[in-house]
């Protein structure tokens, strides 16, 4: 959990603290978790990232996407279909992320991968916010309606 959250928040102290929160959460609301909805393992990395992001969100984000460009970020296209290819072929995540067209693909990696908001990824692809919110919501209906 701690490598997720430094990739999400680049701060050892902060990815500490949300992970340390995150169990906290995770203990207060086990018994609200219902296995007919998913794996232990993806409800516990869900509430890891909503916890990063609002981390995120309440320290101002203009900080840290200053620093997007010298770590690399303008490569992360390839990363981002890399991430796909890694996953397992037989996989239903990697069949049904393969359908969708390559750059709402991307951005769907992007930001559930990386942690980008709805405005890094419209700054990232040159695409209005607009479009980048309705590709991230239009790519999670299909893919839960390819995974169902």
């Amino acid at each position: 959990m701690i490598g997720v959250a430094l990739r999400l928040l680049r701060r050892r102290d902060l990815a500490e603290e949300v992970v340390q929160d995150t169990f906290l959460r995770i203990w207060e609301k086990a018994a609200t978790f219902d296995p007919a909805r998913g794996e232990p393992a993806t409800w516990m990395f869900a509430i890891l990232r909503h916890r990063a992001l609002n981390v995120l969100r309440g320290e101002g984000r203009t900080d840290l996407v200053d620093d997007f460009e010298p770590m690399g970020l303008a490569s992360e296209e390839a990363d981002a279909e890399q991430m796909v290819i890694s996953l397992s072929e037989t996989g239903a995540l990697r069949r049904c992320l393969e359908r969708l067209e390559p750059l709402r693909r991307n951005a769907i990696v992007l930001a559930y991968a990386r942690g980008l908001s709805h405005g890094e990824l419209a700054g990232r692809l040159g695409i209005p916010l607009g479009t980048a919110k309705s590709w991230i919501r239009r790519g999670l209906l299909s893919l839960r309606q390819c995974l169902a």
